[in-house]
């Protein structure tokens, strides 16, 4: 194993903030969405689509859907949520790394 730390660090610009700041609200309003949807259950009420939900989840809002899934005990026995949602989150994560470099030597 050579001496060389094959993981780059990020060069900070004006250009990943904005990215950071988009992704942080995207997540924001995917967690936000999982709570209303879960009060609505209650409620017996109109809810909002699955397809809603995982696209939040799908477009960024990974992070925020899981938290939301286990925040609101919500959507937690559905099959196609605790796959995609988690699997939306490692593409998220591997997209970001791979978008960074860290994977070139």
């Amino acid at each position: 194993m050579s001496g060389k730390n094959r993981f780059h660090p990020i060069e900070w610009n004006h250009m990943n903030s904005i990215l950071l700041l988009i992704i942080i609200l995207i997540n924001i309003t995917a967690f936000f969405l999982y709570g209303r949807d879960k009060r609505l259950a209650v409620r017996h009420a109109y809810r909002i689509p699955e397809r809603v939900l995982l696209a939040a989840a799908f477009f960024g809002g990974s992070a925020g859907a899981l938290l939301g899934m286990l925040v609101f005990h919500h959507k937690t026995k559905k099959t196609k949520f605790l796959v995609l949602v988690p699997l939306f989150l490692i593409l998220h994560i591997l997209l970001v790394l791979v978008a960074y470099g860290a994977f070139t030597g």
